[in-house]
């Protein structure tokens, strides 16, 4: 978190970024309520999500991408408030933040309802496929969520310029949901069925 801090911080080159403070609040605020929710009702959830390794090679080189676009998708925007580069109205801020707070809800949706859910792209031993809840409305609604939060977070940080590298990251999740809908199919028992079950993959009546 306060590595988180400093990159949206320190670039803006004032401690009077409120769109930074703001943003900070929404996202941080909710996690000292759900962290230890999950600590006392589900470690080992916790456990998976502390792995960061990926096995599948095409797993490796995506993650590399994503962390070079999600850091300037985070620098950006207090650059561009350090030399004025947008107008964006504060209202506009708070709704986005709004967005942000809506995706990290359905973040934890998610949690609550797929105790396996890892950070990396692997099935462990006796995992189940799960389809209530989100899953029963999209086939990877954790991704659903993410994405709501990257697009509405260069506003919420009161920048336009930063929507092209927090755009850029969908290609990158698209191309992590296909290779992971891959190791699925390969590896979970029970996947193939469900795909039939649940046709769209991110956004319901789209793909």
């Amino acid at each position: 978190m306060p590595i988180i801090a400093l990159i949206i911080i320190l670039p803006a080159g004032t401690w009077a970024y409120w769109q930074g403070w703001m943003y900070m609040i929404t996202l941080f605020l909710p996690m000292f309520f759900v962290l230890p929710y999950f600590l006392l009702r589900n470690p080992a959830l916790l456990e998976r999500r502390m792995r960061m390794r990926e096995k599948e090679s095409a797993q490796r080189k995506i993650i590399a991408f994503s962390y070079l676009y999600f850091l300037l998708a985070f620098v950006l925007p207090g650059i561009d408030i350090r030399f004025g580069w947008s107008n964006v109205p504060p209202l506009v801020s708070i709704l986005a933040d709004g967005f942000v707070f809506g995706g990290y809800m359905i973040f934890v949706w998610v949690l609550t309802v797929n105790s396996y859910l890892s950070r990396t792209v692997e099935v462990d031993a006796g995992q189940k496929v799960v389809s209530s809840g989100p899953y029963g409305i999209v086939r990877h609604p954790m991704y659903f969520g993410v994405t709501i939060m990257y697009l509405a977070s260069p506003l919420a940080l009161g920048s336009y310029w930063a929507l092209i590298p927090a755009a850029l990251v969908i290609p990158l999740l698209v191309a992590r949901l296909r290779n992971e809908e891959q190791v699925l199919l390969r590896d979970l028992p029970g996947y193939a069925e469900y795909r039939q079950k649940v046709k769209y993959r991110l956004l319901p009546g789209v793909w």
